[in-house]
């Protein structure tokens, strides 16, 4: 949503805002909801949001806000969900984590993208995926394909992205072909081609004669 932004010069000093040394763009208010939900935190708090991807990889103003968040040690964890759960949008969104009370400087990452049930309209989590997600979440272990507790300071150094592509590799469902076995059985392929082409040259020949 558009929100008002620079267009109102005191909201700069806005103590909601002020920290972070920018206002979210005009055009893109998320963090300016991410920012007022951090600010009504307790030294105990923690804060769940559901995000547009968009804002964990964008640069500008949103990059700067990355960065005070990832410096200050607020953000615990990015989750990645499964497109079209959600009704009115068929987009993956996020859950960004956000925590007063973390003591290492370590940011989770968790590609839940693929815990999802097909319905008739819409994919949903069911308790066993949800489960599985908490798992992950109060554990904060790495996993293959699943999860990844990244130092702060890998952030910084790729720019403070938080999209969780970027730190959970993908799991490559290709098939494995093997190359040795895949050239034998070409090889005899070629030869029985060169077999049926000579039957066949034989059968003409014969033919014309």
């Amino acid at each position: 949503v558009k929100w008002i932004g620079s267009d109102d010069p005191t909201l700069i000093n806005d103590e909601r805002f002020a920290p972070a040394g920018v206002l979210a763009p005009k055009s893109k208010a998320d963090f300016a909801f991410v920012l007022h939900a951090l600010n009504y935190l307790s030294s105990k708090g923690r804060a769940a949001i559901v995000c547009f991807p968009g804002i964990f990889y964008r640069g500008g103003a949103e990059q700067k806000i990355r960065q005070y968040l990832v410096d200050n040690n607020y953000v615990e964890t990015v989750i990645g969900l499964a497109p079209n759960l959600f009704f009115g949008t068929s987009i993956s969104v996020n859950i960004l984590v956000l925590s007063k009370h973390k003591t290492e400087g370590k940011t989770q990452f968790i590609d839940a993208s693929k815990l999802f049930k097909s319905e008739t309209n819409t994919n949903v989590l069911t308790d066993a995926h949800i489960e599985q997600i908490m798992t992950l979440f109060d554990t904060k272990e790495d996993t293959d394909y699943l999860s990844a507790s990244v130092d702060n300071s890998a952030i910084a150094k790729n720019d403070y992205n938080l999209s969780v592509s970027a730190y959970v590799e993908a799991e490559d469902t290709r098939e494995v072909i093997d190359i040795k076995t895949l050239n034998i059985e070409l090889k005899t392929t070629v030869a029985k081609i060169d077999k049926l082409r000579a039957d066949i040259d034989k059968i003409v020949a014969e033919i014309e004669a």
